[in-house]
């Protein structure tokens, strides 16, 4: 059992940047495939970044490719989510997620997930 808490959200201007933090409870983060998804206003949550346990294998999707950054300290049971030059459509509710096995792009492979922080960009 994994229990996700996010954190570093908030309000910024376009091209400014933020950093989210995922905070893991449990014994076990250092073996988890963790990934962040988003769901902006009356759309569908998708996929944003994952990352492998060791953190040395990471996919982005297209739209944040270059922008953003996922990265994690297992020592911290924490990952972290930089994201650079936001744009307006970063506007969303960020969500971390966690799986036992290898990450994936799909939300519905992850059995574990944070309650979400609010980003907003403002043009």
């Amino acid at each position: 059992q994994v229990q996700l808490q996010e954190s570093g959200g908030g309000l910024v201007q376009a091209g400014d940047s933020l950093r989210l933090s995922c905070t893991a409870l449990g014994r076990t983060f250092s073996t988890y495939g963790m990934a962040w998804f988003r769901q902006g206003p009356g759309k569908d949550r998708e996929f944003v970044a994952r990352i492998d346990y060791s953190g040395r294998d990471t996919r982005y999707a297209d739209s944040v490719k270059g922008r953003f950054t996922i990265s994690r300290e297992n020592a911290k049971n924490t990952a972290y989510l930089q994201m650079n030059s936001l744009k307006p459509e970063d506007t969303a509710v960020y969500f971390c997620a966690a799986r036992s096995i290898g990450p994936v792009q799909s939300a519905s492979g992850y059995a574990y997930w944070g309650q979400g922080t609010q980003v907003t960009v403002s043009s």
